[in-house]
């Protein structure tokens, strides 16, 4: 059943910005009050009292008994506004409520136990969806909703329909996931270092290249290759003239005698 706690508002005149930061200045909490048959009525909320009355509870399924004016009202909280920056509530809603009135609301999903497919696989446990709206009577509002996930193994899934909610209409879709147990993650790699990369073989290519580097400095330091002579090469000084009828002697030369006829 839902928790009930009480709370004392009183009426506030101003309204507007001004108003409500004076109020505020005050140590007070701007709000108002509507609902079936009641003209909204602007109203002053204590700060630490509110702060205490929610405390350890889940304030969209708690009833408050409301003392306005001397006159108590059961309400549940509509709508709760914070500041942008700190957790301080800045504004609340509520609701009036009557005994034979149903009423919507959201109540939160908690899940029970440890999933096989976490326990003994590794699993992830992934709850999809951790509220859901239903219609009850005031006195028949649960605090919150449980489901056992302790059969679930990988790849396993609990919806809305699985819910057993007695005396209450279940508003949000049956086929809505609310948990499921995912396979674990993979671990991710890690990007290998330029330290890593150096230590890696060195490519075919560049290594031809690297041992054509270090012939070319090995012939570099050893005087370096002998050149190539065009031509033939110049006899050594003092070398015998090379004999008649071999490759590059000249002809002799024939003389004919003056005035006469060969014989």
């Amino acid at each position: 059943m839902a928790q009930i706690v009480s709370l004392t508002a009183t009426a506030r005149r101003g309204t507007g910005k001004g108003a409500a930061r004076q109020a505020r200045f005050r140590g007070e909490i701007p709000a108002v009050i509507y609902g079936r048959g009641r003209e909204t009525q602007s109203l002053a909320v204590e700060a630490k009292a509110l702060e205490k009355a929610l405390t350890g509870v889940e304030p969209a399924s708690t009833i408050i008994e409301l003392a306005v004016d001397g006159k108590t009202v059961r309400t549940l909280i509509r709508e709760i506004q914070r500041h942008p920056v700190r957790p301080d509530i800045i504004h609340v809603d509520f609701y009036e409520i009557h005994a034979a009135e149903k009423v919507k609301l959201k109540v939160p999903v908690h899940l029970v136990g440890a999933p096989d497919g976490v326990r003994n696989a590794g699993g992830v446990l992934d709850q999809v969806t951790r509220e859901v709206e239903i219609e009850v009577l005031p006195e028949q509002i649960p605090d919150r909703v449980e489901l056992d996930v302790t059969a679930l193994k990988i790849g396993d899934s609990l919806h809305v329909r699985h819910l057993q909610i007695p005396n209450v209409t279940i508003l949000t879709h049956s086929d809505l996931t609310i948990a499921t147990v995912v396979p674990p993650r993979a671990e991710e790699v890690a990007a290998p270092t330029p330290e890593a990369v150096a230590e890696v073989a060195e490519p075919e290519l560049i290594r031809k290249v690297r041992e054509g580097e270090e012939e070319a400095e090995g012939e570099a330091a050893e005087g370096g290759p002998k050149a190539e002579t065009k031509g033939a090469a110049a006899p050594a000084k003092g070398a015998a003239p090379p004999a008649k009828g071999e490759k590059g002697e000249k002809p002799e030369k024939t003389e004919k005698p003056k005035g006469g006829k060969e014989s």
